[in-house]
C-alpha cells in the first residue's frame, strides 16, 4: 500500500519546515512526501534539500514555476504514483495519529475521499474578541467527534484521496481556479456526482497557523466573500448556465445580506463568537449575490 503525501507551497519555508517535520513524527509514516514548490524563483528548494538530510522517508521536491494552486497540486498528483494521497498545506502542522487515522478511515467506511479537522491556530496576540473568534471560525474545520460517512465533502487541505477507487479527471484541479480558489469544490462536486462515498476521521487533526497578515479585517472579509460566491458561480458555470441555481443563490444571499448584517451589531451584545458568525454569514451572502469571476478575491498565486 503506496501512501504519499503532498504539500503544495508558496513563499512559506518556515512554515513548510514545521509542516515536513510533523509528518516525520507520523506514527505511520508515508512512503514519501512530495514538495510542490509552487514559487517562480523555487525559494523552497534549499530548505527542502536542509530538510532531506536525515529525513525517515523520501523527500521529493518538484517545482512548478507557473503559480496557481490548481497548477501546484496538480503537478504533486502527476509527479507521484502512490495509490493513496493525503493533502497537507504548507501552514498546516499534523498530529501524530493524522495519517494512520485517515488511512484507517478509508478502510472502516470504504470512503475513498476522507477528511479530518482543521484547528486553527492564532500566533498573533494581538488578535482578540471579535476578529479572533472571525478567524478561529473561518480557518478551522470541525465535524462530529465520531469517525463516520459523511453527506458533504469539504477542502483539500488534510484530506486523503485512494486514487484506484476514483475516477478522477485529468487535469484533476481545473485551472480556472489558480487564483480564486475553489478547485476542490469543483473536483467533489463532480465526484458526489459519480456517487462517490466521503468519510470523516474524527482523530485526524491537523492545526492551521495563521499568520498576522491573514488575521487583518480585510483579508477575513474577502475570503468569507469568496467562500460565498462558490455556490452562485458553480451553477453559473454548469452547462448550459443553470439560471434556476443562479437566481435562487444570489436570493438566499441577499437574504443573508440583510439578515446577518442586520444582526452583527445586536450579537456583539451576546458574545465575540455570535458577532463573528453574523459577520462571516453576511460577507457571504454578499458574495452569493455579487458572484462575478471579475469581483473574486485573488486569494492564491503571484497576485494574491
Amino acid at each position: 500500500m503506496s501512501v504519499a503525501v503532498l504539500i503544495p507551497t508558496y513563499r512559506r519555508n518556515d512554515a513548510l519546515a514545521g509542516a515536513v517535520r510533523s509528518v516525520f513524527a507520523q506514527t505511520r509514516l508515508p512512503d514519501e512526501i512530495v514538495i510542490v514548490d509552487n514559487d517562480p524563483q523555487a525559494g523552497a528548494r534549499i530548505a527542502v534539500e536542509q530538510l532531506s538530510d536525515g529525513a525517515p522517508v523520501r523527500l521529493s521536491y518538484v517545482h512548478e514555476p507557473n503559480p496557481g494552486v490548481s497548477n501546484a497540486r496538480n503537478t504533486g498528483f502527476a509527479h507521484t504514483q502512490a495509490r493513496f494521497i493525503a493533502q497537507l498545506d504548507d501552514d498546516e502542522t499534523a498530529s501524530p495519529h493524522w495519517l494512520a487515522s485517515l488511512l484507517d478511515a478509508r478502510k472502516t467506511l470504504d470512503a475513498p475521499v476522507v477528511f479530518g479537522p482543521v484547528i486553527a491556530q492564532l500566533p498573533d496576540p494581538l488578535t482578540r474578541g471579535v476578529r479572533a473568534a472571525y478567524t478561529q471560525r473561518l480557518y478551522s474545520r470541525l465535524g462530529s467527534s465520531d469517525t463516520q460517512v459523511i453527506d458533504k465533502p469539504h477542502g483539500c487541505g488534510n484530506a486523503l484521496f485512494d486514487r484506484e477507487a476514483l475516477d478522477l479527471p485529468s487535469p484533476v484541479f481545473d485551472h480556472a481556479a489558480n487564483e480564486i480558489g475553489g478547485e476542490d469544490d469543483m473536483l467533489f462536486q463532480r465526484l458526489q456526482a459519480q456517487g462517490v462515498c466521503f468519510g470523516w476521521a474524527a482523530q485526524a487533526d491537523v492545526y492551521e497557523h495563521v499568520q498576522a497578515p491573514r488575521q487583518s479585517w480585510g483579508k477575513l472579509l474577502q475570503r468569507s466573500f469568496a467562500y460565498g460566491q462558490g455556490p452562485t458561480q458553480t451553477c453559473a458555470q454548469d452547462a448550459p448556465r443553470n439560471w434556476a441555481g443562479v437566481v435562487f443563490w444570489m436570493g438566499v444571499g441577499a437574504a443573508q445580506v440583510l439578515v446577518f448584517g442586520a444582526c452583527a451589531p445586536l450579537a456583539r451584545l451576546i458574545s465575540a463568537k455570535a458577532a463573528a458568525e453574523c459577520l462571516d454569514k453576511a460577507a457571504q451572502g454578499l458574495g452569493k449575490l455579487i458572484w462575478f469571476e471579475a469581483v473574486s478575491p485573488r486569494l492564491y498565486g503571484a497576485n494574491a
